[in-house]
């Protein structure tokens, strides 16, 4: 697929990409389609249920939430060959996450229609719980390891990613640790994933 640029406002200070439609619920946290008319009708439709789900992942988190000046990097969505779509935020300044590298990484992971699911930071307190993981396809689910790879310490990206290459299995991580959002995430684990990732460190 071919990358769709994303024209963006002063509006991204809240850390939001636009969608293709608005509502009410939607009014105060995702741009209006005024902002990006310059894409067709056909890529509007495509891509519309992807972008409301990214654009409603930071609605939550004010700790992970992107800097007005970091806003004008994270123009462009790509899609993998296995349909992870992912949007680079902040490229980050400090060593590139290899497949196989142990990392440290923070996350907020939310359903493709914005409902929340699972956060390593408390969106209350600001108080996170980073999570350390090999890059390899046996620990962690495969569309999150291709997300990682190639980010640098520091980095962040949204992505969406598809059942396929997300839980599998009930064995792959990152899972939450409480029974609650376990049970939670595990019984979404058939529909899209939006996770937002913050790597820390490449250890």
């Amino acid at each position: 697929m071919t990358p769709c640029p994303l024209k963006m406002s002063t509006s991204m200070a809240t850390g939001m990409i636009p969608t293709c439609r608005t509502s009410r619920w939607y009014t105060r946290t995702i741009w209006s389609t005024k902002s990006y008319r310059s894409l067709t009708r056909s890529s509007c439709r495509m891509s519309r249920r992807i972008l409301v789900g990214i654009g409603a992942l930071l609605f939550a988190n004010p700790v992970l939430s992107l800097p007005q000046e970091d806003a004008k990097n994270s123009e462009i969505i790509r899609k993998l060959d296995n349909g992870v779509r992912i949007q680079d935020v902040i490229e980050g300044e400090g060593p590139e996450a290899h497949e196989g590298d142990l990392v440290e990484f923070n996350y907020v992971c939310r359903r493709s229609n914005g409902y929340f699911v699972h956060s390593t930071v408390d969106q209350f307190s600001g108080e996170s719980r980073p999570v350390v993981l090999p890059l390899d396809e046996k620990q962690i689910i495969q569309g999150l390891k291709d997300v990682i790879v190639g980010m640098k310490a520091g980095g962040k990206r949204r992505a969406l990613i598809p059942p396929n290459v997300g839980y599998v299995n009930e064995n792959l991580k990152p899972i939450p640790e409480e029974f609650g959002p376990r049970r939670s995430l595990l019984s979404h684990s058939n529909e899209p994933l939006v996770f937002e990732v913050q790597l820390l460190k490449v250890l």
